[in-house]
């Protein structure tokens, strides 16, 4: 499997790590849909300086109908709607059921690539799967059974990420990871901002102050690090491998608590480790196996 690819992607998930616990100290108070469109707006002018400096617009330039329809659906699927429904379905649910629901989207991305992507199931990457789900189910404590309109909308949301991640595997065969982030931030920028001008929430930009702003700032300059590793790295590696690598974030964002607080329970010992372990099995677990058949070779070499 490509290093540099599970590089960057790795990076990306320590990135992600980060933001959910910087996110903590945020914006308090602020719109998240305004949020969201603040910080797609953000990044999607700082990846179109990239392309004018890197001269990427020539690549736009030459773009077929069917390569512009495929940015255009990335950005309104996975930076668009799919922030809608999130911050929708949050505002219904409880924050532990959103965010297990959230960690689903690895699953989805396994089953739709293996579909359009003929990327193969692997034995250990289902033992590693389940690993990690068992591992996010002990962080968050305790899920309701019920499954009411907020987790609907959460899950509407994890799918259409996870249907963005196989299309933009596929886009990023003919397209530079530039190119694709553009699409992603530049068109669900516009489907946010006709989702706020329409429902009449644009008005409160102006009572943004000078805190928030900077939060803001702070969230884009994360979220534009956390896009442009994700597509580089997705590039060069399966995207099953890839979303799974991404849940990462969560055993960092523990590491991180404790590093401020000094405080960790076990359960969060034990999660963080079942999600590290599974994500051996997904990406090591052939690795260890050859390392093992080669020592055990040398061994009776020896003998």
């Amino acid at each position: 499997m490509n290093k540099k690819g599970l590089l960057l992607v790795f990076i990306t998930a320590i990135i992600s790590g980060f933001s959910i616990f910087i996110n903590k100290y945020g914006v308090g108070g602020v719109n998240p849909y305004l949020f969201a469109f603040l910080k797609n707006v953000m990044v999607a002018l700082a990846f179109s300086g990239f392309v004018l400096l890197a001269k990427e617009w020539r690549q736009l330039a030459k773009l077929t109908k069917k390569q512009w329809l495929m940015l255009l659906v990335i950005g309104f699927v996975g930076g668009g709607a799919a922030f809608l429904l999130f911050f929708k379905g949050l505002s219904i649910t409880s924050a532990a059921q959103g965010s297990f629901i959230h960690k689903t989207m690895f699953i989805y991305t396994m089953i739709l690539a293996s579909i359009f992507l003929r990327e193969k199931i692997r034995k250990e990457m289902l033992i590693g799967a389940l690993m990690i789900l068992a591992g996010n189910l002990i962080a968050l404590k305790a899920l309701h059974l019920s499954f009411n309109r907020g987790d609907f909308y959460v899950f509407l949301a994890t799918l259409l990420w996870a249907v963005e991640s196989v299309i933009s595997k596929y886009a990023l065969a003919g397209l530079s990871p530039k190119i694709v982030a553009w699409g992603r931030m530049f068109f669900g920028a516009i489907l946010i901002l006709i989702f706020l001008a329409g429902s009449g929430q644009l008005t409160i930009i102006s009572q943004l102050n000078f805190e928030q702003v900077f939060w803001i700032q702070i969230a884009s300059f994360i979220l534009f690090g956390y896009v442009i590793t994700w597509y580089s790295g997705l590039r060069h590696i399966p995207v099953s491998t890839a979303a799974a690598i991404l849940l990462l974030g969560s055993p960092i964002t523990t590491l991180l608590a404790f590093a401020s607080t000094g405080k960790i329970n076990f359960g969060e010992i034990v999660s963080s480790g079942l999600i590290t372990g599974g994500l051996i099995m997904i990406l090591g677990y052939r690795f260890i196996l050859e390392k093992i058949k080669l020592l055990g070779e040398k061994i009776n070499v020896r003998a």
